[in-house]
Order: C-alpha cells, then sequence, then structure tokens
C-alpha cells in the first residue's frame, strides 16, 4: 500500500524527496501464493529516470517476466495538444507463456488489489509485449488525443 502513496500522493517540496518517488512498481505473489507482495528490485524511481534509466517505459517492459503473470503500477506521463498530465496506470501482465494456473491466479484477486489502490485513472491487460507498446498505450490514456507518451511522439 505504501508504494502506491509513494507514486501519487507523497507531497515532495524538496527536489531530494522528488527523486525517492515512484515511477513504476511490480507486484508478484508470494511464494505461498497467499498475498501480494512488491516483487523485490522491481521498481524504477524518479531519481533513476534520464540518470541510469534513459526510458523508463522501455525499462518496466523488461522487467516483466516472460513466463508468468504480474501486477503492475506504472505513473503515466504523457501529452496531448493541450497539456502534460501524469496518470497512475494499473497493469495485469499475463503472457502468453504463463502456467495457466498462475493466470486463473492472477486473473481472480486483480480485483482484490485493484480495490487497495484508489485512484486509478487506467487499466491495462496485456498478455504480451506487443500489447505494450507506445501506441497501445496511448489508445489506454486517450486514444487520438495523446500526442506524446514519455517523451516520445506516438
Amino acid at each position: 500500500m505504501s508504494h502506491f502513496y509513494d507514486m501519487k500522493f507523497g507531497s515532495a517540496p524538496h527536489q531530494k524527496e522528488i527523486k525517492k518517488r515512484k515511477k513504476a512498481v511490480i507486484f508478484c505473489l508470494s511464494a505461498d501464493k497467499k498475498c501480494i507482495i512488491v516483487e523485490e528490485g522491481k521498481e524504477i524511481l524518479v531519481g533513476d529516470v534520464g540518470v541510469t534509466i534513459t526510458d523508463p517505459f522501455k525499462h518496466f517492459v523488461g522487467m516483466l517476466p516472460e513466463k508468468d503473470c504480474r501486477y503492475a503500477l506504472y505513473d503515466a506521463s504523457f501529452e496531448t495538444k493541450e497539456s502534460r498530465k501524469e496518470e497512475l496506470m494499473f497493469f495485469l501482465w499475463a503472457p502468453e507463456l504463463a502456467p495457466l494456473k498462475s493466470k486463473m491466479i492472477y486473473a481472480s484477486s486483480k480485483d482484490a488489489i485493484k480495490k487497495k489502490f484508489q485512484g486509478i485513472k487506467h487499466e491495462c491487460q496485456a498478455n504480451g509485449p506487443e500489447d505494450l507498446n507506445r501506441a497501445c498505450i496511448a489508445e489506454k490514456l486517450g486514444g487520438s488525443l495523446i500526442v506524446a507518451f514519455e517523451g516520445c511522439p506516438v
């Protein structure tokens, strides 16, 4: 829960605190499959963007496992013809190569985790890398109104 608040509600008046805000967090099931936990080492800090990570969305997609499901929160930055926005996206990653049992568990517990994250503006279920290209994400964020996503034209 605290990761969600670190992403959106952290009132960070100082640059140092802004850099600690989270850009992306990936969640998985615990070993006993009874709890949803933050996957260790699977988060991107705002302070890493432009320093150790040049393309945060590409890095985020690369952190998702090829053969198992995950949940994720991503603080998306995008531009419309009129303004620049940041909005939270919730992802259910269920790749084709994931075991059927894993897909069923993640799909059935999705609503439980989403209820914990009030204020999510967009949701995306992705079944492969082709569902996570910039054009697909721009479509979820507002379709033809979106002119750029994470600083790149769409």
